[in-house]
């Protein structure tokens, strides 16, 4: 088993993050007490300085079960090993992860770069039926689970609203190379919303005063394809108490986020970009062979609606999260049926595959140097 697969794997995780999940239940360390008085109400806001950092450690624990039917080889690059029809793993480890903070391009807005990586991840479970284990099982490489390290770039503003790309949707970086279904790894390039590791750490903040018991709500929408309806997503959040973090004064916010069914279909867009490359001499033979495959082609992807649940542990004197607990679950289903970058013949196959994740972040460092 190559490194790749679990890095297809990873990619996919990370679309479903981009699009939402369902979260159950989520639990505080502490729950409020009713016989205290609530604070004064304050209005929470980050505190980002250009030039400073902060570290989270994180502990990741996620599960991925996928089923395919049809060929997976459609899930391969040209040359490498056939991808794996059923995988049922789990990875588990503590990564670190470091933000540092640059001035945005509005005012106002803040540029913050995300890095980190996954050296430490731990794995169990089973590929095609074969057991694994991390350490020294001879089914995965010593280095499986040196995957590429992590670092995204978003902008936000005071509130820890997401700030939209100029280009907006998906654009061209989610379709990548179109050239053979290899080109799958594209889907890697949503993975800097909620869920994935690489996320800014903490909900989106009202600009009104709070204290506990208050609550307040925001509709974000992404645009995803030409034509194409956006990915709606709500967030709601509430104060729920207010106790000490390892000695430091923060308020406990739970936070939901419901984001709306996802599908797309990108068959008419491959049609067109496959049309635009047969020759204007092309025999009638080889006219009728392209308007049969186009018959047949098929590149559907679908998550099912989807929330999310975080807890967040905020200090407001310092304006920023200083632990975070996010619980996701989400189900993807892809139905595929392109050619083949070699043969040119027709590599159809179904996917499907569920999600469960938690990550728990702990701040453990602040700079102020940016270094």
């Amino acid at each position: 088993m190559r490194i790749r697969s679990l890095t297809f794997a990873t990619a996919i995780t990370l679309v479903v993050a981009a699009c939402g999940s369902d979260a159950g239940p989520n639990s505080t360390d502490g729950a409020p007490d009713s016989t205290q008085a609530a604070p004064e109400a304050v209005q929470l806001s980050y505190s980002l300085e250009p030039g400073s950092t902060m570290t989270y450690e994180v502990d990741m624990d996620q599960s991925i079960q996928m089923d395919i039917e049809g060929d997976p080889t459609a899930l391969a690059e040209a040359g490498d090993e056939d991808f794996p029809a059923t995988m049922d793993i789990r990875m588990t480890g503590i990564s670190t992860f470091t933000h540092s903070v640059a001035d945005g391009p509005e005012p106002g807005t803040f540029e913050i770069t995300i890095t980190g990586d996954f050296s430490d991840l731990e794995f169990s479970g089973t590929i095609d039926g074969e057991d694994i284990t991390s350490g020294d099982d001879p089914a995965i490489p010593d280095d499986f689970s040196a995957m590429e390290p992590v670092e995204t770039t978003i902008i936000v503003d005071e509130q820890g609203n997401i700030i939209p790309s100029e280009e907006g949707g998906m654009g061209e970086e989610f379709f990548g190379d179109l050239g053979g279904l290899g080109g799958l790894d594209m889907l890697g390039s949503l993975g800097s919303a909620a869920g994935s590791p690489g996320q800014f750490v903490g909900p989106p903040l009202t600009d009104e005063e709070v204290t506990v018991g208050d609550t307040w709500s925001e509709t974000v929408e992404v645009p995803t394809l030409p034509d194409s309806d956006p990915i709606v997503t709500t967030v709601d959040s509430e104060v729920v108490a207010s106790e000490d973090l390892d000695g430091i004064p923060v308020f406990v916010i739970e936070t939901k986020t419901s984001t709306s069914a996802i599908d797309f279909d990108f068959a008419e867009m491959i049609i067109g970009f496959m049309t635009a490359f047969l020759p204007e001499d092309a025999s009638d033979e080889e006219i009728a062979e392209m308007e049969a495959m186009t018959e047949e082609l098929r590149f559907a992807f679908s998550v099912d609606p989807s929330d999310a649940a975080m807890t967040t542990w905020f200090d407001a004197d310092a304006g920023l999260s200083r632990q975070a607990d996010v619980t996701t679950d989400s189900h993807v289903v892809m139905d595929i049926a392109m050619p083949d970058e070699t043969t040119g013949e027709l590599v159809e196959l179904a996917m499907d595959m569920t999600i469960d994740s938690n990550l728990v972040y702990r701040l453990v460092d602040e700079g102020g140097d940016g270094a």
